[in-house]
């Protein structure tokens, strides 16, 4: 599982949502995980959200190989959760491998509503 970073005045995360469109902060969670078209960086600092970004997932289109590709990515992007209305069981090994945390919530869940419960989850009590 990984390990949220604890700095001296709070918590820090990079959160990947799975996300149905490009609305960053204001999208709502996709169904699935590797195919989704489009990934919302949700950047964590003190317990807040301070920022995102949107990418566009490479692997969305292609046939076969796309978990490996997805899970590399988000490496490169030093995500350490993932967050999707659905992972299989393929994706969810790859991630954990990775030191990348699968969190699955409802689909249609905001993205700020979804990145806030764990933000509630990690942060020391």
């Amino acid at each position: 599982m990984a390990k949220a970073k604890l700095e001296s005045d709070g918590l820090k995360l990079k959160v990947a949502v799975a996300t149905q469109g490009s609305k960053g902060l204001r999208d709502r969670v996709s169904d699935v995980f590797g195919r989704a078209r489009i990934f919302t960086i949700v950047d964590v600092e003190d317990g807040r959200i301070k920022g995102a970004k949107v990418m566009k997932n490479p692997a969305a289109s292609l046939e076969y190989g796309v978990g490996p590709i997805v899970a590399e990515k988000l490496v490169k992007k030093k995500v350490d959760v993932a967050i999707a209305g659905e992972f299989g069981p393929g994706a969810l090994a790859l991630l954990k491998a990775r030191n990348i945390r699968g969190v699955e919530v409802k689909v249609g869940t905001n993205v700020c509503r979804a990145v806030d419960n764990v933000i509630k989850e990690r942060m020391p009590k």
